[in-house]
Parts: structure tokens; C-alpha cells; sequence
């Protein structure tokens, strides 16, 4: 019996057998990256290499079904949406002219260059010749890792190259709608009069329409997780959808729902997680693995067309990219080493080139040779962006000016007590993660504090904690945030939670609050107010009336005095990490003091974020201010000194309760720690 080359055995087994060609997939999947990256090489150039081994092109021992064909496009839809959502949009919002004159340097000097080298040198088609210098002209932060490792992610210059790829890689995307447009339709004023009506359409609708319903999605639906990652794929596929409808790349309906959700999905969430996840396991490498088996090594050795090609992209594209990053250096004063460090970021390309060049190879644009060069522009880049970014990064970070808070902890070592009966266990928590956010490996120390009652056994009344409490680091799990639990048993609560955060060496306490009534001596109540008194640690009482997510601004309430506090700028520290990992801007309401004294102290704190200033000029000023700036999505915090501490005013006494009663019903009391005021220096810049 003969066989045909896809048929293993007379049993009807072949690698046509979708279980087959799956298991095979994620064979790839696993192992490409894991062999690839041992050679230096980033995982994505694994998948596609051992795409085209197994494809038509050389061994073929997988068909290229129209199942692949599928999950690649919903891959490369996928791809783009991950791209707008894990844009730096609050580094653009901070120095938007300096993103937008590298972003537009860095796309068109490389896109113009490239344009009329590849139609005079290599006689390409003009619109083939526009659309891949496209794919070129825009930029992957490939050596991003390098720069967040030597800590230069701050700097003027770097922030300047994360905010211009929304420009490169926007553009790029129009320029592949102009060109699948004028295929069908040929270049003409109504063409273009055309695609800015659809842009027009696309953007109006995606973003105003989607971000308000996804924030009034996540606030309802929060306490399931795997509703708020499907309602991500609706709005990703029909935004992508409305593209296609509006004869545009549906790779741009991605894109843009990407920019839209950027700020209602923070990063180390478990909702990013989980999107995360789920694509580069699945969806993009699938995308990836279409494209390998589209490639044709045998196209490289037959002449020297995919060598010259991809000699030339790779010539012009870092060719331009240097000229850029001298004359943006030159514009903006930039030293040598930060003109360096941008322009080995902006050389870096990814999948994202390989997204529209595969989408050219649809269209009938380009063939396999071109296909060939822009993977072997890929494996360039991914070897020279690092190289250049490492050296020129650890001159940079040579350079500056080392501050105390260098020495500072960065991975807070939290406890977070819960209540038996908590209703907002999942809003603490992801409080919780997004303080801590994607800094070390210490867990999030979560307990229940048990009170011995004679009516139930304390054995039982452990283990029905307990329970619980596995549900909740099953959740921590899914964020990828180490969370541990104990139930412990004590008399007192209050006592149980301090001695706790001494056992597990916490450096900061968060507590929720329901806004009960208290007593008239007290604050919050009984417990909050006995750990308050018993603890020097920073103590977070917080309230949240919404998932902290959706928070579209912070408003901090500073009273006259809190900065001679010994913790002020731990807590100004927490302030301001909350917000940038958020995403968000902070305004501080100085109350009954002046607005820039606060704006030195603050900017003396390590931590980027967007701040404003203003002065109330007493208190009874603070909650008609409050009621006419926030709204129900805001988050407001105070920082408050604990009563008699420097700073304490007693209108903190009931404060708590009257921003319960705001439309926000959102905030954060932070009392800052006590007694240590050398612990508190270390997170101040020396200048």
C-alpha cells in the first residue's frame, strides 16, 4: 500500500487530522521560542522559522488549511489590538510635542527615503514601494526590557520614543489603508476624501462609544473575570469588524479599540493578565505561524532578489532611523547617549511589520521574496536593537544623577486583611495589584482574623475561612501576583492584623471600609482606628465605589502641615505610583496652605505622573470643590496623619465620612508611617 506523503499509517492518521495539526502547533509554539531564544533571538522569530520548516516551502509536512488561515487572521487582528492597548498613552499625554516631532521624524524620513530608493533601485510598484516602507518606517520597543532593566524609562528621550510609536505605528496603518484602497479603486481625491471619512467614522465610534461601555461593564460584571475578557473580544472583533465594513484593514479596528481601552485595562491587572495570556499562548503565535508557512527559504538561494531587498530595507531603515534620532537630539538638546538610546529602540521592527507585510502579500502587492527580506529584517533588528540600547542605556544610566530613593523598596511587601463577610474582597485586591504592580516577587499577605465563638467550632470556622480565602489567591494566581493566606485566630482583631504584619514583615497595611456608623471618639470604628493606634506602618483605609480600573483621575486632599510628617514621601511615593500605573492624572487640593510648595515636595519624589496644583483656601471650601471637579469614575485620596501626629487638623476627623457621600464613593486614606523619617528620605531624588 503506498502512502501519501501527509498519511503516517493505514490507521488514517495524518498530519491533515486537525488533532494532529494542533498538537503540532503547540509543539511549535512551545518549543520555537524556548530553542530560538537561546540564540539570542526574541521568541516571535522561533515560531515563524519553524513555521516555514514545517510548511509548504520546505518539508511540508503541515497543509496550510484554511484553519490556520483563520486563527492567523484573527491572530493578526489580536496582534494589533495588544499594540494600541499596551501604548504608554499617559508618556505621550505628558510631553505629547516631544512624541509627536520624533514619532513624525522617525516615520517619514525612513518612509520617504524608502519610498523612492525601492522605486528607483529596485523598480518596485509605487504603491508597493510606499506600503513597505511603511512596514519599516514605523518601530517595536524590541529592547524595551534592556531599558526598564538599567531604569532609563524615564528619561525625557526614551519617553519620547514610547509615545512616538502612536504616530509610527498609526500612520503606518493608514498608509496600508491608502494602498488596499487605491488597488481596488486607483489613487484619487475621492479615495482620500473616502479613507478620512472612515478614519473619521472608525475613530468617533470606537472611541466614544467603547470606553464608556466598558466602563460600565467592568462595574457590573467585575466579579467575573472571564466576562470582562469576553467582553474585550466583542468590542476587538467588532471594532475590528466595523473597519472591514467601512473598507478599511480590520487590523485598524483592532488598533484603535487597543487606544481605546488602553486606560480601563492597567497594567498588571488581572484582566491584562489574562489578555495577555490567552494571546501570546495562542492567537498571535498562530498568526505567526501563518506566516512562517508562507515563507520560502528556497526563494533566498534562487537569485538575489530576497537578499537584495532585504539589503536595502535594512540600509535605509537604519540609516533613517540614526538621521532621525541626530535631528530630534539636535532640536530638543539630547545628549549622545540619550540620541543612542532612541535610535537603538526605533530600529527594532516585530510582528507588527510582519502584520502588513502579510497583508500586502493578500493584497497581490508583494510576493514571497518580500515576504522573505522583511523576516530577515526581523532577525537583524532583534539583534541589533539590544545591542545598541545595552550600550548606550548603561552610559545613560551612568550619567545620572543617583537618588535616594534608589535605595528604596521597591517591591511593597503588602498585608491585607479581609473581612469574613467582605463584599469588595475582589476591589481591595485589585487595589492591591495595582500598588504593587509589576515590581519583585514579594506576595501579597492575605488574612482573615477570626474570633473565637462559642456557638461554632473554631475548626470549622477556620476551615469555611480558609476556603475562602483559596479563592482569593486562585485569583491572585491568575494575575501572576504571588498571594499568601492565613486564617488566624485571636481575640481581638485589631491586635491579630498588627501582629501579623510584624510576622510577615509587611511595609504596608491596606484595610477596607463600608462607611459604617461609628463611634462619636472614633473614625472608622472600632478595628480600623485600634491598628491605626497600634502600627507605625503606612495604613491605606480604603473605600472604592467603583473597580480601580475605571478610574479616570486621582484628586489628592493635602492639609496644611502633612509634608513635616516623618512619612509624607512614602506617601506621596504611593500616590504617585497608583497613578501611573493607573495611567492617570493627579490633582492636589492643598488645603489652607500654598499649592507650589507641595509641587517642589512632590516633584522631589521619585515616581512620574502627570500632577496639577491648587490651593482651598479653607475647609469648609474642600467638599463644594470636590463636588464640582470629580465625578462617580474619579478616585480621591487623602493624606492624613494619625490624631496628634504633625500635620493631624481635626477636620480629618470626619472627613472619611463626607467623601462617602461624594458621587465618586471612591477613596483612598493613606496614614503615612511613623517615627522612621530616615526610611521616608530614601524616596526622594538627590538633585
Amino acid at each position: 500500500m503506498s502512502l501519501s506523503p501527509l498519511v503516517l499509517t493505514d490507521a488514517a492518521l495524518s498530519l491533515e487530522d486537525p488533532v494532529l495539526v494542533f498538537t503540532i502547533a503547540m509543539a511549535v509554539f512551545l518549543v520555537g521560542p524556548l530553542l530560538i531564544k537561546r540564540l539570542g533571538q526574541p521568541g516571535i522569530v522561533g515560531i515563524v522559522v519553524f513555521g516555514a520548516l514545517i510548511g509548504p516551502g520546505i518539508f511540508d509536512i503541515v497543509e496550510h488549511s484554511d484553519a490556520i488561515v483563520l486563527l492567523g487572521e484573527v491572530g493578526l487582528i489580536y496582534l494589533l489590538f495588544t499594540v494600541g492597548l499596551e501604548l504608554d498613552l499617559q508618556g505621550f499625554k505628558e510631553a505629547p510635542e516631544n512624541a509627536a516631532l520624533f514619532g513624525l521624524t522617525s516615520f517619514f524620513l525612513p518612509f520617504v527615503v524608502g519610498t523612492i530608493t525601492l522605486t528607483t533601485i529596485l523598480d518596485f510598484d509605487p504603491l508597493a514601494a510606499l506600503l513597505l516602507s511603511s512596514v519599516f518606517a514605523s518601530h517595536t520597543l524590541l529592547a524595551y526590557p534592556v531599558a526598564n532593566r538599567l531604569n532609563v524609562t524615564k528619561n525625557r528621550a526614551v519617553t519620547a520614543v514610547f509615545g512616538g510609536i502612536l504616530f509610527t505605528d498609526t500612520l503606518a496603518l493608514i498608509v496600508l489603508a491608502v494602498v488596499t484602497g487605491a488597488i481596488a479603486d486607483g489613487l484619487s481625491v475621492w479615495l482620500f476624501a473616502t479613507i478620512f471619512v472612515s478614519l473619521a467614522i472608525l475613530f468617533g465610534a470606537v472611541w466614544f462609544i467603547v470606553p464608556p461601555i466598558s466602563r460600565r461593564f467592568f462595574q457590573n460584571f467585575s466579579q467575573e473575570s472571564y466576562f470582562e475578557f469576553l467582553f474585550v473580544m466583542v468590542a476587538i472583533f467588532a471594532s475590528a469588524s466595523l473597519a472591514e465594513v467601512l473598507e478599511i484593514s480590520g487590523i485598524l479596528g483592532a488598533f484603535v479599540a487597543g487606544l481605546a481601552l488602553n486606560r480601563q485595562i492597567p497594567q498588571g491587572g488581572t484582566l491584562m493578565n489574562r489578555i495577555e495570556f490567552v494571546g501570546n499562548a495562542f492567537f498571535i503565535p498562530f498568526f505567526l505561524l501563518h506566516v512562517g508557512m508562507q515563507v520560502d527559504v528556497g526563494i533566498i538561494f534562487d537569485g538575489f532578489q530576497t537578499l537584495e531587498i532585504a539589503a536595502v530595507i535594512i540600509v535605509v531603515m537604519v540609516a533613517c532611523k540614526g538621521a532621525a534620532a541626530w535631528l530630534v537630539s539636535t532640536v530638543q538638546g539630547y545628549t549622545n547617549n540619550e540620541r543612542n538610546v532612541i535610535f537603538g529602540l526605533s530600529v527594532g521592527q516585530a510582528a507588527a511589520a510582519l502584520a502588513i507585510t502579510l497583508i500586502g502579500v493578500d493584497a497581490g502587492l508583494f510576493g514571497d521574496e518580500v515576504l522573505n527580506a522583511v523576516v530577515l529584517m526581523l532577525v537583524v533588528t532583534a539583534l541589533v536593537s539590544p545591542w545598541l540600547t545595552e550600550r548606550a542605556a548603561t552610559q545613560l544610566a551612568l550619567e545620572r544623577d543617583v537618588g535616594a530613593g534608589d535605595d528604596s523598596p521597591k517591591d511593597p511587601n503588602i498585608l491585607l486583611p479581609l473581612s469574613h463577610n467582605a463584599e469588595l474582597q475582589r476591589r481591595l485586591m485589585e487595589l492591591a495589584f495595582v500598588i504593587k504592580g509589576e515590581r519583585g516577587t514579594e506576595p501579597i499577605h492575605v488574612m482573615t482574623v477570626i474570633q473565637p465563638d462559642t456557638e461554632r467550632p473554631t475548626e470549622e470556622q477556620v476551615a469555611s475561612v480558609q476556603a475562602e480565602l483559596n479563592e482569593v489567591a486562585d485569583f491572585g494566581g491568575a494575575a501572576e501576583v504571588p498571594v499568601q493566606t492565613e486564617a488566624r485566630v485571636n481575640h481581638n482583631v485589631a491586635s491579630g492584623i498588627v501582629q501579623g504584619a510584624i510576622e510577615v514583615q509587611a511595609n504596608q497595611i491596606i484595610m477596607g471600609w463600608d462607611a459604617n456608623e461609628t463611634f462619636s471618639h472614633r473614625i472608622f470604628g472600632s478595628i480600623i482606628d485600634q491598628v491605626l493606634e497600634r502600627t507605625p506602618l503606612p495604613v491605606l483605609i480604603s473605600r472604592l465605589g467603583h473597580p480601580i480600573n475605571t478610574t479616570n483621575q486621582i484628586f489628592v486632599v493635602v492639609p496644611m502641615g502633612a509634608d513635616h510628617h516623618e512619612g509624607f514621601n512614602e506617601a506621596v511615593h504611593m500616590t504617585k505610583r497608583l497613578a501611573a500605573s493607573l495611567g492617570v492624572q493627579i490633582t492636589v487640593l492643598v488645603v489652607e496652605g500654598r499649592s507650589h510648595q507641595f509641587e517642589r515636595l512632590f516633584d522631589l519624589v521619585e515616581v512620574e505622573a502627570t500632577t496639577e496644583f491648587e490651593s482651598v483656601d479653607e475647609w469648609g471650601d474642600l467638599l463644594p470643590t470636590l463636588e464640582e471637579e470629580t465625578d462617580e469614575n474619579d478616585l480621591i485620596i487623602g493624606i492624613s496623619p494619625r490624631r496628634g501626629d504633625v500635620g493631624w487638623q481635626s477636620e480629618l476627623e470626619d472627613l472619611p465620612a463626607r467623601l462617602a457621600n461624594l458621587p465618586p464613593e471612591s477613596f483612598i486614606i493613606i496614614h503615612p508611617r511613623q517615627g522612621e523619617p530616615e526610611y521616608d528620605r530614601r524616596y526622594l531624588r538627590i538633585e
